[in-house]
């Protein structure tokens, strides 16, 4: 994806709001706001930010589990097996 056609500046932003937010979850591609040729900001539509936060938190859990394997915080397969099978029949 190329953010270079989505750059626009703040005064585009405030004149063309409607259209803007139409274009954002129509196209589903973030738009970068400039204020003073610098950007300030990044838009998108609400279902693209919920995608990418659902995303961040499946990395996060990744993230943790890999910590664990390396910390050696490991059991056997079968271990958890036994112990879910226990459980279920004590249920």
């Amino acid at each position: 994806m190329r953010y270079s056609s989505q750059i626009k500046p703040i005064s585009y932003l405030k004149a063309h709001a409607a259209e803007v937010l139409a274009t954002l979850s129509e196209g589903r591609e973030p738009l970068v706001i400039t204020q003073n040729g610098e950007a300030k900001a990044v838009l998108q539509d609400v279902a693209s930010f919920e995608e990418t936060q659902e995303t961040l938190a499946l990395l996060k859990v990744l993230a943790l589990g890999h910590q664990d394997v390396a910390a050696g915080k490991l059991k056997p397969v079968a271990d958890v097996v036994a112990r879910l099978r226990a459980k279920r029949a004590a249920g």
